[in-house]
């Protein structure tokens, strides 16, 4: 049998504030699997964001367990969690967070080049072809639009080939044609690859694309659904 990719045992997060401790997310018991499409949905502050966090050990779990590809995200120090997710992980936030000095290529290769791998440059060119931005290689993100801009940032997630894609509302910054676009460009380049795709969205019809959709409320697992 195939052992989870992800594995959360009663993981809780609560972060410290000036009125003392807040529970952001508590008894999160779930498993996901390799190359499944799992959506995570609910309500602005239900802990769907901080959950993707936990899951990239963004954020540490303050109690319970995170495991990624058989590993306690928990017992990992920063760099060696970074390092676990250079070489694991793909991650593309509603932001696109590309580097403003650096081409699309650029922003593409530098994962790559920091993973050591060879021909980085020449990765990141396929990359952008993937996305169908091989003509804007060149450009700088002021010089594209904020769909291209989110094309390079899911090209740079994808292109050292991890096993894992968190995207955390990847449309949300996106008109609804660009979004569809990018939305099927997610899908279309995880299928083909067999990367696993863990995805929060407030979109209905964009979670209900996936194989699972998970419902939080208040920082807790409240349902779970199938795909038709």
């Amino acid at each position: 049998m195939t052992s989870p990719i992800l594995q959360l045992s009663q993981a809780g997060l609560s972060l410290s504030g000036n009125a003392g401790a807040v529970t952001i997310l508590s008894g999160i018991s779930l498993a996901v699997n390799p190359s499944e499409t799992l959506a995570l949905t609910g309500p602005s502050g239900s802990g769907k964001s901080s959950l993707l966090m936990l899951m990239g050990g963004l954020e540490r779990a303050t109690s319970g367990q995170v495991l990624a590809l058989g590993q306690d995200l928990g017992q990992m120090d920063e760099d060696a969690l970074a390092k676990f997710r250079l070489a694991h992980m793909g991650i593309v936030f509603q932001s696109f967070h590309l580097i403003p000095t650096l081409t699309a290529l650029e922003n593409v290769a530098l994962p790559l080049e920091l993973a050591g791998a060879p021909d980085a440059v020449g990765q990141a060119r396929a990359g952008l072809t993937a996305v169908g931005l091989e003509a804007r290689a060149g450009h700088f993100p002021a010089q594209l639009s904020g769909g291209e801009q989110q094309r390079v940032a899911l090209a740079r997630a994808l292109a050292p080939k991890p096993k894992l894609l968190l995207a955390d509302e990847p449309t949300g910054n996106l008109d609804s044609v660009t979004g569809a676009a990018v939305a099927d460009l997610i899908f279309d380049l995880c299928a083909a690859s067999g990367t696993t795709l863990v995805l929060v969205t407030h979109d209905t019809a964009l979670a209900e694309r996936c194989a699972r959709v998970i419902r939080l409320s208040g920082g807790a697992l409240m349902a779970e659904e199938a795909a038709a």
